[in-house]
């Protein structure tokens, strides 16, 4: 088969262990036809090589073990969190480059998949040497980080890929002032096997409190803070879970000190299925954040709908494009405290509406599922191989 090498920079230490794993989900669809192997960061707690499920997986160091945290989840969020980790984003840079070079000389790739444009599409770029390349942009490397010099290196980085994929329709007109030859809306897709039998098996929904629960790394443009202040001034029999971790942790549980909330930190893909399962409606409060980062869509949401979850979500591209409001979700303006209220406040009146959107979200979370996303990149990839 073709070689395929797909860098990246968050893939999980090991299976289930709760790091967002759409990479590693995608590059196993991707093995179908490809011979792949992934290049990623090292992050506490794995092997710098490992084979699994058809993929074989080399992580390079590139800082002092004690410190080597910066690829340990979101890198935009973690330099906003502890600006010391700046002191690791040249050596990450570097470290990745001779990775590249020592990857290129043993595997001899025909195609590379590149996941974020900061910082892997510049190393692409730099040691990529005539490989075809397809770069695939998740956010929040398009909407931040956008001073003068920046903007100018993405630009140079994604002008001469094959493609580059986004999430949505407002990210490939970005893309597209920035020069890419070739823009394609290809969602990251979600791995329905754990969740659909969870939507086929839900019954009526049980009496008692509205069961909502988020899910997401606790950061800025995750919104949970307005999802607490709804919770606050709402005036329904609702409980919350919260499902995620990250530097905002410690803050958002003192916001829902009195509220009739739970943190339960992270979960494996097992763990949170059966959660999915135990809860009525999904949250997804996205916002803008400070930085200008916000979420394309997020694959927690799609999760949710393929277990058969009503969901409720902020307006936002991409989200937007996956739910239509009133037919497979509720929607409000990102931001809006009374408006998601309003949206709270009419699902926990009406378990009907819950049940029925929650059996459309399933259906709909079809046409987003790693098997469809495999098939969207396995096509580009060999559009990519013929040119």
């Amino acid at each position: 088969m073709p070689r395929l090498l797909v860098m990246a920079s968050t893939f999980p230490a090991a299976a289930d262990d709760g790091t967002p794993a759409f990479i590693r989900d995608l590059a196993i669809e991707e093995s179908q036809e490809f011979d792949v192997t992934v290049l990623v960061p090292r992050v506490p707690g794995a092997v710098s090589q490992e084979w699994s499920e058809g993929i074989s997986v080399r992580r390079f160091a590139y800082f002092p073990r004690r410190w080597e945290d910066l690829a340990h989840g979101a890198i935009i969020e973690n330099l906003r969190a502890k600006p010391s980790r700046w002191l690791q984003v040249i050596p990450l840079i570097v470290a990745e480059t001779f990775a590249l070079v020592r990857a290129r000389r043993e595997l001899k790739p025909d195609v590379l998949h590149v996941h974020w444009i900061i910082p892997q599409a510049i190393v692409a770029r730099l040691a990529g040497g005539r490989v075809p390349r397809i770069v695939t942009t998740l956010g929040g490397d398009l909407y931040a980080l956008n001073g003068g010099p920046l903007r100018r290196i993405k630009s140079w980085a994604i002008r001469s890929a094959h493609a580059v994929t986004v999430m949505n329709a407002e990210m490939a007109a970005l893309v597209r002032e920035l020069g890419a030859r070739r823009t394609v809306i290809a969602p990251m897709g979600a791995d329905l096997g754990a969740v659909r039998p969870i939507a086929l098996s839900r019954g009526s929904r049980p009496a008692g409190p509205l069961r909502l629960l988020f899910v997401g790394r606790l950061v800025e443009k995750k919104g949970l803070s307005i999802l607490l202040d709804a919770l606050r001034t709402a005036s329904i029999d609702a409980t919350l879970t919260v499902v995620g971790d990250g530097p905002l942790r410690q803050r958002l549980e003192t916001e829902a000190e009195g509220l009739p909330v739970r943190f339960i930190g992270q979960l494996g893909r097992s763990a949170l299925a059966e959660v999915y399962g135990e809860h009525d409606v999904v949250v997804t409060p996205s916002v803008l954040a400070a930085s200008g980062d916000k979420d394309g869509l997020p694959v927690a949401l799609l999760e949710a709908m393929g277990a058969g979850c009503a969901i409720v979500a902020s307006r936002l591209p991409g989200i937007d494009e996956a739910i239509i409001d009133g037919v497979n979700g509720r929607l409000f303006e990102s931001g809006d405290v009374a408006a998601l209220t309003a949206c709270l406040t009419q699902l926990a009146s009406h378990p009907d509406e819950v049940e029925r959107l929650g059996r459309a979200a399933a259906e709909r979370a079809l046409d987003f599922s790693t098997t469809r996303a495999g098939e969207r990149y396995r096509s580009l990839l060999r559009d990519a191989l013929r040119e």
